[in-house]
This record gives structure tokens, sequence and C-alpha cells, in this order.
């Protein structure tokens, strides 16, 4: 199998996923936790879209999803801060993530997943030995990057999977 399809089955896994986590879910819902100072299930998909837009835009050397769009208002948000993915965010700013519905989640994911996709249609074997982070020892390959960013990604809408159903439950 080529590298590249390979790497295009991985991420058309996700969009849904994300669908089956936020789709029928009001506003309410999507920002509800399952208790304090958990993530709810639209923070959870806005934060694994922000991580592959952040690091896809990086590698492609492109400006990120995020900022090319009306996103941040259809979250809540004063500003499409490139740097806000939601890494250590804490319990104040998790709340202040609220998205307008579901389908600002599932948009938002389904333009970061078009532009992966379309970079991963043109990635080649070789490619992958690209050094795209020398903040880390060892330093970070192409490859190494898209296999973590896929399995955050998988980790996240396993979580916001779990989240809503819990929210359906009670």
């Amino acid at each position: 199998m080529d590298v590249s399809d390979l790497l295009i089955e991985t991420y058309d896994r996700l969009p849904p996923l994300v669908r089956g986590a936020v789709d029928g879910l009001t506003p309410e819902q999507l920002r509800q936790a399952p208790r304090p100072g958990a993530n709810p299930v639209g923070w959870l998909v806005w934060h694994l879209t922000r991580v592959r837009d952040d690091h896809l835009a990086d590698v492609m050397g492109a400006e990120q999803v995020w900022v090319g769009g009306d996103w941040a208002r259809r979250f809540g948000l004063p500003g499409a801060d490139p740097h806000d993915t939601g890494f250590a965010h804490t319990a104040e700013q998790v709340a202040a993530l609220r998205p307008e519905s579901a389908q600002a989640l599932i948009d938002y994911h389904e333009a970061v997943h078009t532009r992966t996709r379309a970079y991963l249609a043109g990635l080649r074997e070789a490619d992958l030995d690209r050094i795209v982070d020398e903040s880390w020892d060892p330093p970070v390959t192409l490859g190494v990057r898209l296999v973590s960013v896929a399995e955050d990604d998988l980790q996240h809408v396993g979580q916001a999977a779990y989240v809503r159903g819990l929210l359906l439950a009670a």
C-alpha cells in the first residue's frame, strides 16, 4: 500500500466519528461537562480539530483554516488566536468555548479534513523522513507528526463519543 493511501485511510476514519459524536446535540449539550472540570463534547471536538489544523498548517507552511475563516465567532471566541489549540486550557477557558451548533464543529472539522486529505494525497514515502520539529530529542519527522496527530484525534473523538453517551443516558 502506498504511504499516502495508508495515511488517507487513517484520517478518513475521523469525519464520521466526529459527526457521530456531535450530531443532534444542542449547543447546551455540546457545552455540558460530565462533571465540573471535565471536558465537554464540543470542546473535545474543537480541540482535536484545532490541534490538527495547527500541526498540519505548520508542516505545510500554510495559514491555519481557523485563522482564515469566521470560525472564532462560530465558537463564541473573541478572536482567532492561531496559538490557541486548547492545550493546557483551564476550566474557565474550556467553558468559554461556546460552539453555536453541532454543525459548526462538523463544518470546521470538514474544512480541516479536506485540506489534510489534499496534503496527504501528495506525500511520498521519502517525505516522511523530513524533520518538522527540532525542539524535541530526537527531532520529530513528518511521519511521526502525522501519526501523533492521528492518534491524538482518535483518542479525543473517542472521549467525545463517551461523553455524548453519558449525556444521552442521563
